[in-house]
């Protein structure tokens, strides 16, 4: 009898896991030197880089903080709510799904 040797090839593609951006957004109440804060604390930004960041959600609205996965930007963004429901600030933060 005449032996088959199958070998079946299973090809495994990683995909890399979707990312979301952290927004900030401006509001009248919480102030300038708290988003600067958050920036440094929680998103390990430079006086510089938080500073810049800060003027943009300032003058355009809203700013880009950064681009991460789902769980580091849940995560952030829950510190960030927490921090700013402790100083009283209405402070809004939202997570949007790069396209």
């Amino acid at each position: 009898m005449e032996e088959i040797n199958l070998q079946t090839k299973i090809q495994t593609k990683l995909q890399k896991p979707p990312m979301y951006m952290v927004l900030f957004h401006n509001d009248d109440y919480t102030t300038m030197e708290f988003v600067i804060f958050v920036l440094m604390a929680i998103f390990q930004k430079s006086l510089l880089e938080a500073t810049s960041i800060m003027m943009e959600v300032h003058t355009k609205g809203i700013a880009l903080v950064g681009i991460y996965t789902f769980e580091i930007a849940q995560t952030s963004v829950a510190k960030v709510e927490d921090l700013a429901e402790q100083n009283d600030y209405p402070f809004l933060v939202t997570v949007e799904e790069t396209t």
